[in-house]
């Protein structure tokens, strides 16, 4: 929730010098607010260094020790630490599956309300009876929970973007306080700029009004920073290459393009991409690499058509929940160099899918109906450090993968499973703390590894047979001593009370005339 040191150096750095967030040190004591900017910081655990720039800020921007600096910048962005104790106190953001969870929980409680209140209009008293009175206190309840996790979802995505803006504040401030300025007297200026068409584009657009059809359009590397409104009335458009320029945004009318199938806007500045793009239903291949999205919208599900889908080096920390779901026909997926902590387990029902490249990203682990991707021949999971621990046990039914990337991730084993991949010929498990198989295993190459696994999970099913029959015969002779143990038993009582039965018939028999007779 504060501020990261990699993204944000100026503001984690100032944020630092509030009591909240001050470093400890060795003379510090408790209620000791005071920082000093020129005293050096002691050193951090890893846990904290491995968070911290690679370099000392002070050392790049040396200005930072002014106290008076230092007091201007944290009165700047005084909003923001307000806004960081008010989200610590409400909890971390929810992850976009329960946002979307919460969004369709609310649309059925406004249905079931709605036809509630009809109910009650077509009565012939026209009022709620108790129980409906209840109901709708419940629903009512109900949907103010729902309503609360759109609301902190909100609140954290207005704090990233006022984290953004608070650097951008910053940075001006520290520019004018080294160009000499008075920092307490910085004002903020937007600079007007007249946005010129570019002539490439101009002609492209007089070539289409005239009716000239116009089917491939490679605009890359012009420098274009906007992209007119009239370009989505290119309907005959079925390849446009935007890539390589400063665009900030797309605009809504692309929806236009009702013919276009390649679209290219790679490498721009591109934030946040138009949810009218989710009406280009013929649209096969889509890039959007290298530019600072943060998500990519809903909508995109809609574009069934895709083939292809690039969007890696951006920013995003999650896929749309039904992307699975509607992309049935996507066959490569690259969302490398992102933030994504976890796949929506509808990505399982993308059975067109062959290539999943995924590194260099914080997975925490993978969801099991990954398994179902039973079309999949490369998977690349690399180089998602200490945040990719282990695999689903699944992962042995996708029954096509050739080619599998678990490098610089902290494995300790593979699944047992892992032998039932038949058509794998490429493993990279490098940089993991691979425990099984063992290293000398993994160095003779993928056939010794899924013989090794094969045999280990043979191993295992065996000795958990053994175990099973062991317990089945421990419970049959236990049930055959007691049933044994029963019988002897009767069968002592029986002797027994034979026995005393005998002896007390002849204690009460009459005595024989002739033996007792006199002698």
């Amino acid at each position: 929730m504060d501020p990261s040191p990699k993204n944000f150096p100026i503001l984690s750095y100032v944020m630092e010098k509030f009591p909240s967030m001050k470093r400890a040190t060795a003379t510090s004591t408790a209620g000791d607010d005071k920082y000093d900017v020129e005293q050096p910081a002691p050193p951090l655990p890893a846990s904290e260094a491995s968070q911290k720039p690679y370099f000392e800020l002070t050392e790049q921007m040396p200005h930072l020790t002014d106290p008076k600096l230092i007091s201007e910048m944290r009165l700047a962005v005084s909003d923001v630490a307000q806004t960081r104790s008010m989200l610590q106190a409400l909890g971390e953001r929810p992850d976009h599956e329960s946002v979307d969870t919460a969004k369709a929980k609310l649309a059925e409680i406004e249905m079931n309300l709605a036809m509630q209140l009809e109910e009650i209009a077509l009565s012939p008293r026209g009022e709620e009876s108790p129980k409906d009175v209840e109901e709708r206190k419940a629903l009512e309840r109900e949907k103010q929970i729902y309503k609360s996790v759109l609301s902190l979802d909100e609140m954290h995505e207005a704090y990233e973007k006022l984290l953004t803006e608070a650097e951008e504040r910053l940075q001006k401030i520290y520019d004018a306080a080294v160009a000499g300025g008075d920092v307490a007297d910085i004002e903020e200026k937007e600079e007007v700029v007249e946005e010129e068409v570019n002539e490439d584009v101009v002609t492209i657009l007089k070539a289409a009004e005239g009716n000239e059809p116009v089917e491939r359009v490679n605009l890359s590397g012009k420098r274009l920073k906007f992209l007119p409104e009239a370009f989505g009335r290119i309907k005959s458009l079925v390849v446009l290459d935007l890539s390589n320029n400063q665009l900030e945004a797309i605009p809504d009318s692309i929806a236009g393009l009702e013919s276009l199938e390649e679209l290219n806007v790679s490498s721009n500045l591109l934030e946040a991409l138009p949810d009218s793009i989710g009406l280009l239903f013929k649209l096969k291949i889509l890039d959007v690499s290298g530019n600072k999205l943060t998500a990519l919208p809903d909508s995109i599900c809609h574009c069934r058509s895709l083939v292809e889908l690039n969007a890696g080096f951006n920013k995003l920390s999650y896929l749309p929940t039904n992307i699975g779901y509607e992309l049935v026909n996507l066959r490569r997926l690259s969302v490398p160099l992102n933030k994504l902590r976890h796949f929506p387990s509808s990505i399982g029902e993308m059975k067109s899918l062959c290539f999943l490249d995924a590194h260099f990203n914080e997975l925490q682990g993978l969801t099991p109906s990954i398994g179902r991707l039973t079309n999949l021949e490369i998977l690349n999971l690399g180089s998602n450090f200490s945040d990719l621990k282990e695999l689903p046990q699944t992962i042995g039914d996708m029954s096509s993968l050739k080619e599998l990337d678990l490098s610089n991730n902290q494995i300790h084993e593979l699944p047992d499973t892992f032998g039932r991949l038949d058509n794998l010929m490429k493993l990279n498990v490098e940089q993991n703390p691979l425990v099984e198989p063992p290293k000398e295993i993994v160095d003779e190459g993928v056939e010794a590894v899924r013989a090794y696994m094969v045999k280990r999970r043979l191993d295992r099913l065996l000795a958990e047979e053994q175990r099973s029959m062991f317990e089945e015969n421990t419970e049959a002779n236990s049930s055959i001593l007691t049933r044994s143990a029963s019988w002897l038993t009767r069968m002592v009582s029986n002797v027994t009370g034979n026995l005393s039965g005998y002896l007390g018939a002849a204690g009460n028999s009459n005595a024989d005339p002739y033996l007792n007779q006199p002698r």
